[in-house]
């Protein structure tokens, strides 16, 4: 996506949703002086979310050396680098909002799975402020961290479709009936969500069909030969989380505050979401036999 089309479509959607939010804000009563700042709404989004998708590894560079040397004819109102740092948590809610209207819709095969976000290094652990008393150690398939999980929900077709943050010490199938409430179909994950509780309360609840593989002490069971490919193209899943983390970059530990955290993790997720070509499984072109 271009740089224009990636502004028209921020702006569609600020210029609908700025007028409603100010609208339901609660105040005290007392007047407060409101500066109309350089920089619009839809510029500071749309600068945030497209350095995910430049290229660049850290914020600063992309903007001293991209937006204010190449963009500035785009952005006639740039403003320094200090200055746009503190735009920056304003872009909290509007990026949360324009997050959802950028998810997929279920198509009946979907793929969960979590990842571990870091926030410091492992050693630095005990004189780490920043993310005190809301991250937590955790433990994932690659070791020891201290941070978040993120755990995301696709579709086929790569299309995220919801997502949850938690603590890095929260068990990845604490979140999963709050992310399936309107999903149908099969749900693939790995065997991080084997329950036969979880598995009795989606079949029972939401009439979602969860299946995992099998631990090496467990009994066998059989599967329609369908779930069987399905399961095995589960992989798809690890594509996508290896581009959010080295594409999109949602992933660093230089964050000096929470909320700049969640700025950079929402505008990660944002610029995946508008990639033209997404890792997919194409099932549209898969035998009669698997598409049944």
């Amino acid at each position: 996506m271009s740089l224009l089309e990636l502004f028209c479509a921020v702006d569609d959607f600020c210029r609908q949703w700025e007028p409603e939010w100010q609208r339901q804000q609660v105040t005290s009563g007392a007047r407060h002086r409101q500066r109309t700042r350089q920089l619009c709404l839809s510029e500071i989004v749309t600068i945030v979310i497209a350095f995910h998708c430049s290229g660049y590894r850290n914020f600063k560079t992309y903007y001293r050396e991209q937006v204010c040397q190449h963009w500035r004819a785009e952005f006639p109102g740039l403003v320094s680098y200090t200055r746009f740092v503190e735009f920056m948590p304003s872009t909290l809610l509007p990026l949360c909002a324009y997050l959802r209207s950028c998810l997929g819709t279920c198509t009946g095969i979907s793929f969960l799975d979590s990842t571990p976000l870091a926030v410091c290094d492992n050693h630095r652990i005990p004189q780490h402020k920043v993310f005190d008393g809301v991250a937590h150690r955790g433990k994932s398939s690659t070791g020891w961290f201290y941070g978040f999980k993120l755990h995301l929900l696709f579709n086929d077709r790569g299309e995220l479709l919801n997502l949850a943050l938690t603590p890095g010490n929260v068990d990845d199938r604490k979140p999963v009936p709050r992310l399936v409430r309107w999903l149908f179909g099969k749900l693939f994950a790995d065997k991080g969500y084997l329950s036969q509780a979880l598995f009795q309360q989606l079949l029972e609840t939401f009439g979602l069909q969860l299946i995992t593989k099998l631990k090496s002490n467990m009994k066998n069971r059989l599967l329609p030969l369908a779930d069987k490919v399905l399961l095995r193209k589960r992989a798809i899943v690890e594509t996508i989380i290896d581009q959010l983390k080295n594409i999109s970059q949602i992933e660093h530990t230089r964050h000096r505050s929470v909320t700049n955290f969640l700025v950079n993790l929402l505008a990660g997720l944002i610029a995946y979401c508008h990639q033209p070509k997404k890792p997919s499984l194409h099932l549209d072109r898969l035998p009669c036999w698997a598409a049944a």
